[in-house]
This record gives C-alpha cells, sequence and structure tokens, in this order.
C-alpha cells in the first residue's frame, strides 16, 4: 500500500491543487469529478456518524484493509450484492477509478472501469467484509465485466444496478448511461441483463432482455432484485434519483424472457404489459430490497430527495410501502448514496453498503433495527 500510495501522489503531484479543490455536492452523478485518494480528498478513516447508523469498515480504495489498489481500484461506488446460490458473496461495483490511460473524452484524467467483481466468504460482517478474489485482467487489474466505449452521448458507461442467481447462472442488470446531467441525474439508453455461468468471471450479454428508456420501459432502468416464492421480483425506476419506483415479477426459470413478466397495476398482477405498472414509491434513487427475518417483513433501502439514507417496510413484495425512515442524515453524511443490503440474515443489525461521493468509495454500515 505505502509503495502504490507513493506512486499515485507522484502521478498526481503536478494536480494537487486541483484534486483539493473538487468538491462533491449531495448525490452527484458525474463520476468524473472525483478524487479518491484519502488525506487529499478530506477523509482520514471511517466517518464518526452521530446518529443510529454506524460506519463499520472501508469496503474500497486506499484506505480499505482490502488494499483494492493493489488491482488498481483507488475509487468506486456502488456495491450490489448478492449470493451465488453456494453461499459465496458476489459484488459488483460501478464506475472505477485508477491509474493508466485518461478518459479524457469525458474530462477525466483518471483511468475508468463501468463494472468490476469481487467475491467474498463474508456471512458475518461485523468485523468487515474481506475480498477472496476479484475479477482481473491479464495485468492484474480489475477487468470491466461488460466493456462500454465510454464516449459521451453515446455510451459514457455500463453500470450495474443489481445482481442475482438463478438455476446456478449469475444475473446482473446494467444500464447503458448516455449522458451526466444535472446533479443527481442522468440519461440513459436502455438497461438490460448480463449472465456469467462461470460465477462471475465471465458475462455475456443478453439483448432480448433490453428495455429501451421509452414508454413503461423508461420506469425499469434502474433495478433491485428480490427472490421470492418461486418468482424473481425486479423493482425498477428512471434513471437518476428522486423518481417513483415500480415492481414487475418473472418465474425464475423465464428471468430472461420479458414477454414473461408481470407488472403490479396497484391491485393485481398484469403478464406482458410494462406500461400497466403503477408507482409503489416516491422520492427514491437506487434502491436496494430484501425480507428481513428480524422484523418479519420486507425492507427497502434507498436516498430520498434531501440526499438521506431512508428504509421503508411492508409485509408483501408490492406494499403498501411504509413512510420513510431515515438511517443516515444527509447532514451526517451529505454525498451518501446507493445503499445495498448484505444478502444474508443478520438479527438485529441490518448491514449495507453505502457509497461516499466525497471520497469516491464504499464504506460498510451497520443500523441496529
Amino acid at each position: 500500500m505505502t509503495r502504490t500510495a507513493s506512486i499515485v501522489l507522484s502521478a498526481l503531484a503536478g494536480a494537487s491543487a486541483l484534486l483539493l479543490t473538487v468538491t462533491a455536492t449531495p448525490a452527484t452523478a458525474n463520476p468524473n469529478t472525483i478524487n479518491p485518494i484519502p488525506v487529499l480528498n478530506g477523509s482520514n478513516g471511517l466517518p464518526n456518524l452521530p446518529g443510529r447508523s454506524k460506519a463499520v469498515f472501508q469496503m474500497t480504495g486506499m484506505a480499505s484493509p482490502n488494499n483494492t489498489q493493489a488491482y488498481n481500484v483507488l475509487g468506486t461506488d456502488l456495491g450490489i450484492m448478492w449470493d451465488n446460490g453456494n453461499g459465496e458473496l458476489l459484488t459488483a461495483f460501478g464506475d472505477t477509478a485508477g491509474l493508466g490511460f485518461p478518459n479524457l473524452l469525458a474530462g477525466s484524467f483518471w483511468a475508468w472501469r463501468s463494472n468490476i467483481l469481487t467475491r467474498s466468504h463474508t456471512q458475518n460482517p461485523a468485523n468487515g467484509i474481506y475480498f477472496d478474489s476479484v475479477v482481473r485482467d491479464v495485468f492484474g487489474q480489475a477487468r470491466d465485466l461488460i466493456p462500454s466505449p465510454k464516449i459521451p452521448f453515446l455510451e459514457i458507461s455500463r453500470i450495474p444496478t443489481a445482481g442475482i442467481s438463478v438455476g446456478g447462472v449469475q444475473f446482473m442488470s446494467l444500464m447503458s448511461v448516455r449522458s451526466w446531467d444535472e446533479v443527481g441525474q442522468w440519461s440513459t439508453n436502455y438497461s438490460g441483463l448480463a449472465a456469467s455461468g462461470d460465477n462471475g468471471e465471465t458475462w455475456g450479454e443478453l439483448p432480448a432482455t433490453r428495455r429501451p428508456d421509452e414508454g413503461g420501459n423508461s420506469n425499469f432502468q434502474m433495478n433491485a432484485f428480490l427472490k421470492d416464492g418461486g418468482f424473481v421480483y425486479e423493482y425498477g425506476t428512471p434513471p437518476g434519483r428522486n423518481n417513483q419506483a415500480f415492481v414487475a415479477r418473472v418465474p425464475e426459470a423465464e428471468i430472461t424472457d420479458l414477454g414473461a413478466y408481470e407488472y403490479w397495476d396497484g391491485e393485481r398482477w398484469r403478464r406482458g404489459d410494462v406500461n400497466a405498472a403503477a408507482p409503489i414509491m416516491w422520492g427514491v434513487g437506487e434502491l436496494s430490497v430484501m425480507y428481513n427475518a428480524y422484523l418479519g417483513q420486507y425492507l427497502s433501502l434507498t436516498t430520498d430527495p434531501f440526499n438521506s439514507v431512508v428504509m421503508r417496510r411492508a409485509a408483501a413484495p408490492t406494499g403498501p410501502w411504509s413512510d420513510p425512515e431515515v438511517l443516515i442524515d444527509t447532514r451526517e453524511l451529505p454525498s451518501a448514496y446507493a445503499p445495498s443490503i448484505f444478502p444474508y440474515q443478520t438479527g438485529r443489525d441490518l448491514y449495507y453498503l453505502t457509497t461516499v461521493h466525497s471520497q469516491y468509495n464504499v464504506l460498510l454500515m451497520r443500523t441496529t433495527l
């Protein structure tokens, strides 16, 4: 870590003044305006939160015990977690910054990947989540699972928003980002599935599952998955934050068949009619949904329009969903976003990942229910 830190600091010596002036507004979206270097970005250890939630562990970056700089991950976001069907935790991260050829077309001096994957056997995260392996390229770097051209207004990124294992196959839902727009907003070309039959090592796109950003499909550009009662539930939102959320479901074995999806219209399921989907939540950003055995309820995590991390509860996957409860107030951690629930039951303690944009890395959080 010391050697890598020296290399990074040397490489950035000419840009130190620029880095020190980079600031992150709440819920910002553009990943090119970031600074993942500890101290230079104002971070020094885990944040001390005065509210009901606590920061437990730094998952990524140069200050992480996972030493992700060893595979050229200096900064990253998201952290979509799911069980691979065999008790192993898979985590997909989004836009990832490292050293190398900079993404000059997007105005960034970082080398970018859009989607990377780590593996872990941690099932008790009380002392952190430690990675066992990462999907790497021939140079030992964490590599893009699904490449993208990274050209503004064509496709600037291909970002994972959900992951799930069905029948021994791993599935990710990814959004094709066309442009970064105003704070907390972006435009997409489509969303769609990719699949892996070798535990996430190699992935193939499934073009027949693409949802263009038009009509009712616009409401499923960013997704969260939940397995329940033989179905995969897909919770969707339009691109960006402060949106409505919708829900569809499909029998597990038919996850790749868009024609088999049913959409909740507020009263019943409507097969094959994406335009029938009615909103089930309001004012949401990136979503994560899971059944919680301790409470006997379904939980959803997201950020609200004020950029606080919030939780809702429901007795059924379709809701009705409760009013949001604040887990992390925006005044405690102003640039937090994209909470993702740890996929194993942990009793009264709820564990989840949250990105902190001001340091552009991912933290493990704990809230006592």
